[in-house]
């Protein structure tokens, strides 16, 4: 198997226990090899000639209590390649660990601190790592998965893998967060082939932001804008009513047929209440729609 050349970042929000990984390489599908993470137990990126096995070992050692360090000793002991190997360790406590096997190819080196593990391999030099780091302290006024893409982003403008670029992930995850509540993997983005990656994942982030995130910030619609509602759902099948301006059980049924048909019906709470970034995103659906 080739090696997974790559750079990586494994950290815990202090502020909301979230766990997450963010990953990038000149490698198909990092995200299908490196990022690994537990809600309320930690996370793990391995890399280098990747042991997969670090990934599911490494969150079972930490449910179990062990440190980070412990479960970089288990994998010493027990992997006969771990001299190829590299990994990234944190835990729900913010606990963290770096590993950098003697033989994988330079540049190659890891730093590691409370609530976060930097670390790659086959790299431009040193600052891509540091970028890496230094942007995450950085940046604490951002939410936590945006602030580990742009510690990903910085690594990346920084130099990163000096073979190019071609994939990069993002998995965060938090108790009850995931789609619907009834799991944990609240992000789990990937982009698998790109030329530039990074800003691409940085975009995909931006979208399940806009679908997914719950509805905090609805505020009452105007008349005309419930009139531009039940006109544009006429148009589009969901509404057989008079555009009005006058709110009702048939508008708020089109409303959610709608907000259905464009995934974003976890952003609406019901009645003639919307948040402006949705309102938005229905209109431009629509003239998207209406200019095909």
């Amino acid at each position: 198997m080739p090696p997974v050349h790559t750079f990586s970042i494994v950290a815990r929000d202090p502020e909301t226990g979230d766990l997450g990984v963010a990953v990038a390489s000149k490698f198909l599908a990092v995200g299908a090899v490196v990022p690994f993470a537990q809600a309320g137990v930690g996370a793990v990126a391995t890399q280098s000639y990747a042991n997969t096995s670090f990934g599911p070992r490494g969150l079972a050692m930490m449910a179990a209590g062990a440190a980070p360090e412990l479960v970089v000793r288990a994998f010493e002991d027990s992997d006969p390649g771990i001299a190829s190997r590299q990994f990234g360790l944190v835990d729900a406590a913010g606990r963290s660990a770096t590993y950098t096997g003697g033989e994988c190819h330079p540049w190659a080196g890891g730093r590691a601190g409370e609530n976060y593990a930097a670390q790659g391999n086959l790299l431009t030099g040193p600052e891509v790592v540091e970028a890496l780091e230094a942007t995450f302290l950085e940046r604490a006024d951002l939410p936590f998965p945006e602030r580990l893409v742009a510690a990903l982003l910085a690594g990346d403008r920084a130099g990163g893998d000096k073979r190019g670029r071609q994939s990069a992930a993002l998995l965060v995850v938090g108790e009850g967060k995931g789609y619907g509540g009834f799991n944990d993997r609240w992000i789990d983005l990937r982009v698998d082939d790109h030329a530039d990656p990074v800003p691409e994942l940085e975009r995909l982030l931006g979208i399940h932001r806009l679908l997914f995130n719950p509805a905090k910030n609805a505020r009452p619609l105007t008349e005309e804008e419930i009139r531009w509602i039940q006109d544009a759902a006429r148009v589009l099948g969901f509404y057989t009513g008079e555009a009005s301006g006058v709110w009702d059980e048939a508008t708020e049924r089109a409303l959610a047929s709608w907000l259905g048909q464009e995934n974003l019906e976890e952003r609406y709470g019901g009645g003639p209440e919307l948040e402006e970034e949705v309102l938005e995103a229905l209109r431009a659906a629509f003239e998207r729609g209406q200019g095909d």
